[in-house]
């Protein structure tokens, strides 16, 4: 079966967003008395119901009541002012204008809301080549679960084995897997410290492969299958 469709998740694959989030929410905690670990926070990275697992449980960690109403809007600016500086991840790009110029199909699958989603594509020159933008709130779950991909496939108008799923978290790599994409997982520097598994390939960053490159090599394990 031919490739004919690219889902990508966006945060940590597209744009590092996830080293900022951790970071910020790590500098907030810590003033709180409680010093959280990539451990910790990883059942939040890829996925809305991990988070709230994460929150609701947050307190018997503190030292004292977390005051979000005064934190949360520091938080959330320190959060963006480094993400502000975050280029666009190697080779994301390329894959795009290439995926372009190949007629292939394009679709983000994300667990963050879409508004989040768009915003940041629409700020660096990307909305325009994603037929379809998946968030949170287009489904009633998230990663790990499939749905998103699935929902993905159907807005495109393709079958699971006519696309591939570039992820960066182990959520992201089970819910592409569980609805049967092909998955190339490239972790960033934090999920780089993740156990990944289960991804068809893992990469460096998308500047490690050209898209003809994994095109060709996705196509002969589809093949073999």
């Amino acid at each position: 079966m031919t490739i004919t469709a690219l889902v990508f998740d966006f945060d940590g694959l597209i744009l590092d967003t996830e080293g900022p989030i951790f970071q910020s929410w790590r500098e907030l905690l810590q003033r709180y008395g409680y010093k959280m670990t990539l451990d910790d926070w990883q059942i939040c990275i890829g996925s809305a119901e991990g988070t709230a697992s994460f929150f609701n449980n947050l307190a018997d960690k503190l030292d004292q009541p977390l005051d979000l109403e005064a934190e949360g809007p520091k938080r959330l600016q320190r959060e963006l002012d480094l993400i502000a500086r975050s280029p666009v991840l190697p080779g994301v790009k390329e894959y795009i204008q290439r995926a372009t110029d190949l007629d292939l199909k394009l679709a983000i699958a994300s667990s963050s809301p879409c508004k989040w989603v768009l915003g940041h594509l629409a700020e660096r020159g990307l909305r325009e080549h994603f037929e379809c933008v998946l968030g949170a709130d287009d489904v009633g779950v998230t990663k790990p679960d499939p749905t998103l991909y699935i929902t993905a496939l159907e807005c495109l108008g393709v079958n699971a084995d006519q696309a591939i799923a570039f992820e960066d978290s182990p959520n992201g790599v089970l819910a592409a897997k569980r609805a049967g994409l092909f998955c190339v997982a490239v972790p960033n520097p934090l999920t780089s410290q993740l156990q990944i598994k289960d991804a068809d390939l893992q990469l460096g960053s998308l500047a490690d492969l050209t898209l003809d490159e994994l095109l060709a090599k996705a196509e002969e394990v589809l093949q073999q299958a």
